[in-house]
């Protein structure tokens, strides 16, 4: 079984990148590094997503029932994105996050990708 190095996988990483490190489960854990902007929404439908903010801050939308909920996250922080959610990101400056996406993922570039066909 090997090891993984964060630390390297991070190396000569630029900006709006994913680095995958290891494939776990249908989906993957890696890390993305990206500067300000919007992410597209995204869901996982059968599976919680493990976010981990090692560098930067960032908005993390979260599409409910009872409406959008904004958390901030800021270096350090951890969040876990309930399964079968859309979700996208606001990144302020800058971001490195290290992701654990069990599962398939959605995308969608819809305004409420709720209400897209």
């Amino acid at each position: 079984m090997p090891a993984h190095n964060l630390n390297a996988a991070l190396e000569g990483l630029s900006d709006l990148q994913f680095k995958e490190l290891a494939r776990f489960n249908k989906g993957s854990v890696g890390v993305f590094r990206t500067g300000a902007g919007i992410s597209p929404w995204e869901r996982h439908p059968d599976d919680d997503e493990y976010l981990h903010v090692l560098d930067g801050e960032v908005d993390i939308t979260v599409l409910t029932d009872q409406g959008a909920v904004r958390t901030v996250l800021s270096a350090g922080s951890i969040f876990i994105v309930p399964r079968g959610l859309w979700h996208r990101h606001t990144i302020r400056d800058r971001l490195v996050e290290l992701f654990v996406t069990p599962g398939e993922t959605e995308h969608s570039t819809a305004e409420d990708p709720r209400l897209a066909p």
